[in-house]
């Protein structure tokens, strides 16, 4: 029996922009968008009632952005979907903003089609889609200057800390395991422990930690 196709909702203020998201993706095989929304308030709404996989957030939208709309929907909802922040500059400080509220990554509105199908996949999976050099730049404008680094920071194993710096860097379950030279259970292992050692939702909150905590310096 095949698998249902994974169930996707819009949240952009332009029609447009929702329009040409819905032609790429309904066209994939496995992939269904469900519904629109044009405010970040009619998101909430809109993920409340159709309940999707993944949801397209857009962060500036009109009466709700979508930072408090990920918010609520992450804070109420007992299964949220995934998030996937989608905008315009990647340098926007809403897109920081969006992570830290519990976004699963971003990607900019230019992408290409293969990039936003492969998105949608990833996140839906579990995974988190981050750019290591946009977030990377994005902490360093955001995070607090160089001072005493949050306690959970040595609770950390040798191991679990360089697990930490290659999430930080983009690196996948699999490209760590074959970087370290243990088995994926393993790196799935000190992931989870990183996650509660950190309390992250997941690996996008785990990484914005690792700047905020100063795990990992402003400019390194």
């Amino acid at each position: 029996m095949s698998r249902p196709p994974l169930r996707i909702v819009l949240a952009d203020d332009e029609r447009m922009v929702r329009t040409a998201l819905r032609v790429i993706l309904d066209a994939e095989p496995g992939l269904e968008v469900v519904g629109e929304a044009a405010t970040g308030a009619e998101a909430v709404s809109a993920v409340r009632s159709l309940e999707p996989d993944v949801v397209l957030m857009d962060v500036r939208m009109p009466e709700v952005d979508g930072i408090r709309a990920t918010g609520q929907i992450l804070a109420t909802m007992a299964a949220p979907p995934r998030i996937l922040v989608v905008t315009t500059f990647d340098n926007d400080s809403y897109v920081y903003e969006a992570l830290r509220a519990g976004a699963a990554g971003f990607l900019l509105k230019r992408a290409d089609p293969e990039e936003l199908v492969g998105a949608v996949r990833l996140v839906a999976r579990g995974d988190s889609l981050l750019f290591p050099a946009a977030v990377r730049a994005l902490a360093d404008s955001h995070a607090a200057a160089a001072g005493p680094a949050a306690g959970w920071v040595g609770r950390l194993t040798e191991r679990e800390a360089d697990v930490l710096r290659l999430m930080s860097a983009g690196l996948s379950n699999h490209e760590i395991s074959e970087r370290l030279g243990v088995g994926p259970q393993t790196v799935k292992s000190h992931v989870a422990a990183v996650l509660a050692k950190t309390g992250s939702r997941d690996r996008t909150q785990a990484v914005i930690a690792a700047y905020e905590g100063g795990f990992l310096r402003k400019g390194r």
